[in-house]
């Protein structure tokens, strides 16, 4: 009987995970004594970090080729509950049948959700939001309804709530998805009184400048209070007429963490030793943005990131096998963290390291984050080249990214 590998989630870091497993199991030749198994609603990759964009339909990319290819098994369902004590998660699938997968390690890549803090009234009918695939789909149906309303203040303001990383890549990218509402505006709401309150301050002069020079509304210090279909109301009594809420405020792991025990963040991450496994069950692994992590030795966590789920799933999905394997295990290591922020028409900001260097600006870093966006961050089609890739050691971040700078000059 063969052992078993369960990844829950088909993100980046599932996805990575599960390459990573496989190619640690290929090189010690025990394909056929540990099945590595995916279990996510579909077999593709939403690419969230491009759903800011126009045309978010086409921000899947279909993994069934790719993992046949590399003798992993997908199954498609919902996982309902996990059992630590039992090794096994329950799995309702797309017909509603409930069954039980049974694992020798599990980990866990369900990803995170947005928040939506139940004391805003009508927040969770009248906003939208980019962090599915299906809540991106639906804000572009809306955007390009509007021209079929009438010409309205309400139908014309566009108002997006968070001006975190998410939220002014929305912003600055509704220029260009509103060029058929003549006259329209564009409004960004901060609860705090900056612009990326989560981001190094040396990125904010350049931010600024885009959004002004975008034609950008900026509202700082103003906290919503309520949210109805034709405006949102703030704390200070200020009332905007909009047809268009968008919510970019907060995120939260995935629930499951909490049918895990141990320690869990303020973002409900599972704490987890640098191998990733979580301290109070042994045979579970926690990847992406599920697990709270140190990336390196100066007190940095790893981000809800893409950047860092790519590096997480190699580290996870290796450790889980060379756990099976009886080989040791890595430690997840991610000193340099990069920032290569989408501004629109005008641009992008790209800058290295925890204290935030801005590296290049304008046109030029629009280039390099575009080749982030529609090439670097998709897996490669063929299955050698993906193995090769999923090593749990990859090369230094910001060496990688110096290289896409001076390619895209």
């Amino acid at each position: 009987m063969s052992n078993k590998i369960v990844i829950i989630g088909a993100g980046f870091a599932g996805v990575w995970s599960a390459l990573s497993a496989k190619r640690l199991i290929g090189l010690s030749q025990n394909e056929r004594h540990i099945e590595v198994i995916v279990v996510a609603p579909g077999a593709s990759l939403v690419l969230r970090p491009r759903l800011y964009e126009s045309k978010p339909s086409k921000m899947a990319y279909p993994l069934k080729a790719l993992f046949e290819a590399a003798g992993i098994t997908f199954f498609q369902g919902t996982v309902t509950s996990i059992d630590t004590e039992r090794h096994g998660i329950q799995v309702k699938s797309a017909k509603g049948v409930q069954s039980t997968i049974v694992y020798d390690r599990l980990i866990l890549a369900a990803g995170s959700t947005i928040v939506k803090p139940k004391g805003i009234i009508g927040i969770e009918e009248n906003t939208f939001n980019i962090d599915s695939l299906d809540a991106a789909v639906t804000l572009q149906d809306h955007l390009e309804k509007l021209a079929s309303l009438p010409a309205t203040t309400s139908r014309d303001t566009v108002v997006v709530c968070g001006a975190g990383f998410t939220g002014i890549e929305t912003a600055s990218e509704l220029p260009k998805r509103l060029g058929h509402i003549p006259n329209h505006r564009i409004i960004l709401i901060e609860k705090t009184g900056r612009i990326g309150p989560e981001l190094s301050p040396c990125y904010r002069p350049v931010i600024t400048q885009a959004l002004q020079e975008l034609g950008i509304d900026i509202k700082l210090g103003s906290a919503v209070k309520s949210v109805d279909a034709n405006g949102v109301n703030f704390e200070s009594g200020e009332r905007i007429e909009t047809k268009t809420t968008i919510w970019t405020v907060g995120v939260r792991a995935t629930h499951l963490t909490q049918q895990i025990p141990g320690d869990k963040d303020a973002f409900s991450r599972l704490h987890v030793n640098r191998d990733l496994r979580v301290p109070s069950v042994n045979h579970v692994f926690a990847t992406g943005d599920a697990a709270c992590v140190l990336a390196d030795d100066s007190g940095h966590h790893a981000q809800m990131s893409c950047q860092h789920a790519l590096q997480l799933g190699c580290v996870s999905g290796h450790n889980a096998a060379a756990d099976l394997l009886g080989e040791p295990t890595l430690n997840y290591s991610q000193p340099i963290y990069n920032c290569c922020l989408d501004l629109g028409a005008w641009g992008a900001v790209v800058g290295g390291g925890w204290e935030g260097q801005v590296k290049v600006t304008g046109d030029w870093a629009k280039r390099v984050k575009e080749y982030i966006n529609q090439k670097l961050i998709y897996p490669p089609t063929d299955v050698q080249e993906a193995l090769k890739w999923a090593k749990a050691v990859r090369p230094d971040s910001d060496y990688s990214l110096d290289q896409v700078i001076q390619a895209m000059a």
